[in-house]
C-alpha cells in the first residue's frame, strides 16, 4: 500500500505540472484531488499558495473529508475543502476530481445555454455524460455548495459548471486529465466555430451515439492511461523533480 499512495502521489503532481504546461490552471486557484488507494476517507491536494508549477509527490498534502490535516506543511484553502470533499464523499466512484476555470471551457459556461455540441469527433466522447448547472452560487463556503454541486452531477462524470468553470471525475488520474485535456480542446474548437457566426454541422444522432459507445469502450481506458503516461515521460525529462 507505501508504494500505490507514493505512486498515487506522482500521478497527482504530474497532473498539476501536465495543467499548467497546457494552459488549464489560474493562477493559484483550483485545484485537483485524488483519494487515497485504500482509504476513500483521505484525500490529497496540494496546500494553499503553491503553484501548479512547483507541485511535487512529497508537498501534497493529505488531508482528510473533514478537513483535517494528516501530512504536509501548509493550509487547506477553504474553497478547495467545500467543493470536493462533499463530492468525494458522495461520489466514492470518483477517486479524482479535477476543478479548473480552464479558458474555454469556461467561455461555454458563460454562454446562454452553452453545452457541448455534437459537431466533432472529439465532442462525441462526452456525448450524453455532461451535467449541466445553469445555477451559480458564489463561492464555496461551506459543504453546502460542494453538496449542490455533487447533486447537479446526477450520475454523470462531468459538470460544467455555469459562470464558473467546469469539474471532471475518474476512477484514476490518466483518466481524469485525459478528460479534462479533451474538453478543452473540444470547447476551443466549438468556440472558434461559433465565432464565424456559420451555422454548426451538427452530426446526426445515430452516428453520436455509436461513436459515444466506441469511444466509452475498453481501449478507449486504455488510451487515457498510454496518454498520460506519455504525458509523464515528457515530464521526466524536462521537470523530474515532479517526483521528488
Amino acid at each position: 500500500m507505501r508504494d500505490e499512495i507514493r505512486q498515487a502521489r506522482i500521478d497527482l503532481a504530474a497532473a498539476y505540472r501536465l495543467a499548467y504546461m497546457h494552459g488549464l490552471s489560474e493562477g493559484i486557484c483550483n485545484h485537483l484531488t485524488l483519494t487515497v488507494p485504500g482509504d476513500p476517507a483521505k484525500f490529497l491536494l496540494i496546500s494553499h499558495g503553491t503553484h501548479w508549477s512547483e507541485v511535487t509527490a512529497s508537498n501534497l498534502l493529505l488531508v482528510t473529508l473533514d478537513g483535517e490535516i494528516l501530512e504536509g506543511e501548509g493550509t487547506v484553502e477553504d474553497t478547495a475543502f467545500y467543493i470536493h470533499a462533499p463530492i468525494h464523499r458522495k461520489r466514492p466512484d470518483l477517486r479524482c476530481i479535477m476543478h479548473t476555470h480552464q479558458t474555454h471551457t469556461l467561455a461555454l459556461a458563460m454562454v446562454e445555454g452553452g453545452v457541448i455540441e455534437p459537431i466533432n469527433q472529439n465532442a462525441l466522447r462526452y456525448y450524453g455524460r455532461v451535467a449541466y448547472d445553469e445555477n451559480y452560487n458564489g463561492l464555496a463556503c461551506d459543504d453546502a455548495e460542494g453538496e449542490r454541486l455533487a447533486v447537479a452531477m446526477q450520475d454523470k462524470s462531468i459538470l460544467m459548471m455555469g459562470n464558473h468553470g467546469v469539474l471532471v471525475g475518474a476512477s484514476t488520474v490518466a483518466r481524469a486529465y485525459d478528460e479534462i485535456y479533451y474538453l478543452e480542446r473540444t470547447a476551443a474548437a466549438q468556440i472558434l466555430a461559433m465565432s464565424t457566426g456559420q451555422s454548426l454541422k451538427r452530426i446526426p444522432k445515430e452516428v453520436c451515439e455509436s461513436t459515444a459507445r466506441q469511444m466509452m469502450s475498453d481501449n478507449m481506458h486504455r488510451f487515457a492511461n498510454d496518454h498520460f503516461t506519455a504525458l509523464k515521460r515528457l515530464l521526466d525529462r524536462d521537470q523530474p523533480d515532479y517526483r521528488d
